[in-house]
C-alpha cells in the first residue's frame, strides 16, 4: 500500500493528518489545520465533517456537496490568531478547483475548546 501526502497540501499522510480529525480521533488544534481538514473534507466530499466544524449559529441545516467539483489544491496565504492561546483566528487561503480558484478569508472562533468555521469573505 503506497502512502501519499494528505490532500491538505501538508507532507503526512492523509490518516496522520486531516483523517484523523475526520474520523473523531482528534480535534484540530489550530484555526490552520481545521481549515486544512475541512478543505481536505470538501475533497472527500465529508458533508458530515464539515457540519459538525460548522459554528451552530451559521450552520445550514444540510449540505449538498456537489459530485462534479474536482479540488486540485490548497494554498494557506496568511493566519491571524487561532492557535491554542486565542478564542477567534482567521485564514486567508486560495482553493484551487477544475476550472478556477476559490480565495477567500476565514474566520473561525472555539466553542466549548474545538475550533469551528463561522464564515468567509470571498476577495479578488
Amino acid at each position: 500500500m503506497t502512502t501519499r501526502s494528505c490532500p491538505c497540501g501538508l507532507p503526512g499522510a492523509y490518516e496522520k493528518c486531516c483523517g484523523r480529525y475526520h474520523s473523531g480521533a482528534a480535534l484540530a488544534p489550530t484555526a490552520e489545520a481545521l481549515m486544512r481538514s475541512r478543505y481536505s473534507a470538501f475533497l472527500k466530499r465529508d458533508a458530515d465533517y464539515l457540519l459538525r466544524t460548522w459554528h451552530p449559529r451559521t450552520r445550514p441545516a444540510r449540505l449538498d456537496l456537489d459530485p462534479g467539483m474536482r479540488w486540485t489544491g490548497l494554498e494557506v496565504l496568511q493566519t491571524t490568531e487561532g492557535s491554542a492561546f486565542h478564542s477567534t483566528g482567521t485564514v486567508t487561503f486560495r482553493a484551487s478547483y477544475r476550472g478556477g480558484t476559490l480565495h477567500e478569508r476565514s474566520r473561525f472562533e472555539r466553542v466549548d475548546g474545538a475550533w469551528v468555521y463561522v464564515d468567509g469573505s470571498f476577495l479578488d
